[in-house]
């Protein structure tokens, strides 16, 4: 069976379209994890942190949060950490104190500004296995994989997890063998 056909009609974990991203990810980012961690103590979550708002410049928690599509939950603790080790300030608005604008400090600013570079170098290396009509034709299908995933996400209607029972609803329902 060719890779289009094996992808429509998985047969296996590994046909899953999002699973061969996640393999992808975790190969590809594993050098990206390492500079973050080994060379300037962050995490790669803290790393995202950093890049949106050296990109975009301050700006309250909750967007933040939505911009690099991470819970506020975890974008809360990410901030609190990076804020710990000095690479971010939280200024409450005056008006509303429960409305946090984050911002990156000098030392953040650095940091950013040696590694968004090797983080480059790292993603142009592995795009260079495409040739320039195949880089095209991906950022145009990963457009439209991206706008379809949120469309999808708009019209679910799914349980949430209950994230105080660390996600575990209070009984596991199985689907019965038919």
């Amino acid at each position: 069976m060719d890779g289009s056909r094996r992808m429509q009609a998985p047969a296996s974990l590994d046909d899953l379209f999002m699973y061969r991203l996640t393999r992808l990810l975790a190969v590809a980012g594993a050098p990206v994890v390492r500079l973050c961690e080994g060379h300037y103590g962050i995490t790669r979550r803290e790393w995202r942190l950093i890049a949106a708002l050296a990109r975009e410049g301050p700006m309250l928690s909750s967007a933040l949060a939505d911009r690099i599509h991470l819970e506020r939950g975890r974008t809360s603790k990410a901030i609190s950490d990076l804020a710990a080790k000095g690479l971010v300030t939280r200024t409450p608005r005056p008006h509303d104190r429960r409305l946090v604008d984050v911002a990156l400090t000098a030392a953040a600013q650095r940091i950013y500004d040696t590694l968004f570079p090797q983080v480059a170098q790292i993603n142009r290396e592995l795009l260079d296995a495409l040739s320039p009509e195949e880089l095209a034709l991906l950022d145009v299908a990963l457009t439209r994989l991206q706008q379809r995933a949120e469309d999808m996400l708009a019209r679910a209607v799914l349980p949430k997890a209950d994230r105080r029972n660390r996600g575990r609803p209070e009984a596991r329902r199985v689907p019965e063998a038919r």
